[in-house]
C-alpha cells in the first residue's frame, strides 16, 4: 500500500508521455512517513481462584432384613387297604390242537 499511490502516478506519466500531445504535469499527493508508535499497555492481573467447598459425609450402610420362618411339615396320609386275592387258577383237562402238516 505504501508504494500503489507512487506507482499509479509513474504510470499515469509514462502513459500520458505516449501520447502525441503535449504532456499535462499530474501532481499526486504522497504521504509521509509515520509517526512513533506508542507504548503497549501492561497486561492486567490475573484475578485469584476461589476456594473449594468441604466433602460431603457418607451415610450408613442400612441394615440386612432378617430371614422368614420355615414352614411346618404336612400330615403324612393314610395307607391304602389291600385288594383281595383273586381266584386260584383251574387246573387239568386241557386240549391242546396241532394242525396236520400241509403238502
Amino acid at each position: 500500500m505504501k508504494y500503489s499511490n507512487l506507482f499509479s502516478a509513474v504510470f499515469v506519466t509514462l502513459a500520458l508521455s505516449a501520447c502525441e500531445r503535449p504532456a499535462a504535469v499530474v501532481t499526486v499527493p504522497v504521504p509521509g512517513p509515520a509517526g512513533a508508535t506508542g507504548a503497549t499497555g501492561a497486561t492486567g492481573s490475573t484475578g485469584s481462584t476461589g476456594t473449594t467447598g468441604a466433602t460431603g459425609y457418607t451415610g450408613q450402610t442400612g441394615s440386612s432384613g432378617g430371614t422368614g420362618a420355615t414352614g411346618a411339615t404336612g400330615e403324612t396320609g393314610a395307607t391304602g387297604d389291600t385288594g383281595a386275592t383273586g381266584d386260584r387258577g383251574k387246573t387239568g383237562n386241557t386240549v391242546v390242537i396241532v394242525p396236520p402238516a400241509q403238502r
